[in-house]
């Protein structure tokens, strides 16, 4: 795991440096160029796989949204996942979870989610969901194919990105890490917006192919990975990352 900030404390000395633990260097296919990730450094950020977004009861098939899209991240994230566990490397699951009271929510992020005010947004009742994106309901909670180990770190979220007020930010800071790999849904929506976000706060950041995927028609997608490509970072295969962290020797 990533080298947690902490303190040797005895009654008269204080070691605030700790020796960090040794480099885990991995080689990674990527693009636009190949990479090598030092796996004490890194984290998986996987996003938004909840069941508002991803299950056939959820809110977006509620209102009519094919999510055959999202589910599709389903298998690529359960591997990784485990993969990164196997590894060593820290999961933090960052999902809509948003205050019953919608006390933080600004109206421009309501409208996003109700459009015309009939009902049925963040909050509402929408199909299975009573309360749609809202901590501790049915549909704010990671879908059943990829309950969060207890060692995974959670963070809720309440706008597309999931650095802005929350604690994502000092949560990887105080576990060492400056690489993170993304994975999650809509790969063009909350995926883009906290990779861009993690990219401007000066993370290094790998988009995880296959296992970010969108509702969104397809043009979206290609315009997401040309975007990461061009401007924020790298993308990789997932099969590939599954190959890479197998191979680390810790």
């Amino acid at each position: 795991m990533a080298h947690r900030q902490t303190w040797i404390r005895t009654p008269d000395h204080v070691d605030l440096h700790p020796a960090p633990p040794a480099p885990r260097r991995v080689d990674l296919p990527a693009l636009p160029q190949a990479l090598t990730v030092d796996l004490t450094r890194a984290a998986l950020v996987v996003i938004d796989m909840q069941n508002d977004f991803c299950h056939e009861d959820g809110w977006l098939a509620g209102i009519g949204v094919d999510v055959s899209g999202p589910r599709a991240a389903i298998e690529p994230c359960a591997a990784l996942t485990e993969a990164a566990r196997a590894s060593g490397v820290p999961v933090v699951w960052v999902n809509w979870g948003n205050r019953v009271d919608l006390a933080n929510l600004p109206a421009g992020v309501v409208h996003v989610y109700d459009g015309d005010g009939s009902g049925g947004g963040i909050g509402d009742t929408a199909g299975r969901s009573t309360a749609v994106l809202t901590r501790g309901s049915w549909g704010a909670a990671v879908v059943d194919e990829l309950t969060p180990d207890e060692h995974d770190l959670c963070v809720d979220k309440y706008r597309m990105s999931g650095f802005f007020d929350t604690e994502l930010d000092s949560v990887l800071r105080l576990h060492g890490v400056d690489t993170l790999f993304f994975a999650g849904v809509n790969v063009d929506q909350c995926v883009l917006a906290t990779l861009i976000d993690a990219a401007s706060l000066g993370y290094n950041v790998v988009l995880v192919e296959g296992a970010s995927t969108t509702s969104s028609p397809e043009f979206c997608l290609e315009a997401t990975l040309y975007n990461t490509r061009q401007c924020f970072g790298f993308t990789t295969d997932w099969n590939d990352m599954v190959t890479a962290l197998g191979k680390d020797d810790r």
